[in-house]
């Protein structure tokens, strides 16, 4: 579970807090990209970012990685240098978790992360297109049944369920034969999960609740109404514990969810560091941003409205209301934002914007 993983680490690994700006290079955005929602897309459309994703897959892992958290902290597995490129993305992920989640980098942070993953597509695999996002919210109401699920075309199409006598492995569908690195090699698995959050848990308040009513289109609306300017009401929101973002992760399981493998060692961390292993990762998270947009665009006062600490606050239920999104050393649009050595570090206020900085795409 999320929580179990989070809860187990250290509340002590800082990142980068200092007023330095990026050296990154900026760009004039006068024709911004159009992220599209996935089922706005052709079969053309859907084909080549299938592909290019398992492009990734076969690329070698780049040298350039070096892990930042110190293990006992991070408490994943060593860095497989026999992994892919798109292993390394999700090596990333689950080395700084504790820097990017409940702190002031979760939106930012994670933009970043869409959008160089975004450019890799391109550069590295002849990628055309923009990003696609996953609108959730029209799958929450019977979200197992839904036809998302249904399309097991080997070319275009995202496959179903995975199998429970294999492991929940993904059985049709593009991503098939995906071969993953983390926490131990497997491939790609998916397993239903309504109710992640029944268990003891003082963070869960609602135990019997069922998942997708946390993402459904009237819990995201209430979301898009916190009150102007109120950057933190707004991460907490979305980043509660049983909030939207977590319960697409949760209800998904697998490795989205952070389930270990069958295969995994003893002494595997389930939580979902290793999340980005699930292609549809990358499309949970372009809708993340899109509400995040969305909300910055509903009124002025959103647009530039930024607040969080650089560490995690969630030792209790009174240190997390007080800090939900990062405690002291506070952030600011000149802190930079880790990287592990995989790309150019940039600063929070180079993606403040979704055209300006270093960006420059718009949601449809």
């Amino acid at each position: 579970m999320l929580v179990h993983r989070i809860l187990s680490v250290s509340l002590a690994v800082l990142c980068s807090a200092a007023g330095v700006s990026s050296s990154h290079p900026k760009k004039t955005c006068t024709k911004p990209a159009v992220r599209k929602e996935w089922r706005a897309f052709n079969s053309h459309e859907k084909e080549a970012w299938i592909r290019a994703v398992n492009c990734l897959s076969h690329l070698p892992h780049d040298p350039a990685l070096k892990p930042s958290v110190d293990p006992s902290v991070s408490l994943i597995p060593p860095l497989n240098a026999s992994g892919s490129y798109y292993d390394d993305f999700v090596y990333i992920h689950m080395d700084l978790n504790t820097r990017i989640h409940f702190t002031g980098l979760f939106l930012p942070w994670h933009r970043w992360y869409v959008h160089v993953y975004e450019q890799a597509l391109k550069s590295k695999c002849g990628y055309t297109g923009a990003s696609p996002y996953w609108n959730w919210t029209i799958d929450a109401p019977d979200f197992f049944e839904s036809s998302f699920w249904k399309d097991s075309n080997p070319l275009s199409g995202l496959g179903g369920w995975g199998v429970p006598s294999k492991d929940f492995s993904v059985p049709d569908g593009g991503f098939k034969a995906l071969h993953l690195s983390y926490p131990s090699p497997h491939t790609l698995r998916r397993n239903f999960t309504l109710r992640p959050w029944d268990i003891p848990f003082i963070f869960f308040t609602e135990p019997k609740k069922m998942a997708n009513t946390s993402f459904s289109a009237s819990e995201i609306e209430k979301l898009l109404e916190t009150p102007s300017g109120d950057y933190k009401g707004f991460q907490k929101s979305f980043e509660a514990f049983q909030g939207a973002h977590g319960a697409v992760h949760l209800i998904m399981g697998g490795d989205l969810g952070g389930q270990c493998p069958r295969n995994a060692p003893a002494n595997c961390t389930p939580g979902p560091t290793w999340s980005p292993n699930e292609p549809l990762f990358w499309m949970h998270h372009a809708m993340v941003d899109k509400v995040w947009f969305d909300w910055q665009n509903r009124d002025p006062a959103n647009a530039k409205s930024f607040f969080g600490g650089s560490v995690q606050a969630i030792q209790s239920p009174d240190t997390y209301n007080q800090y939900p999104n990062g405690g002291p050393p506070f952030l600011s649009l000149n802190s930079t934002m880790p990287a592990d050595g995989l790309f150019p570090e940039v600063a929070i206020g180079d993606v403040l914007s979704t055209t300006s900085g270093v960006l420059c795409y718009v949601y449809e």
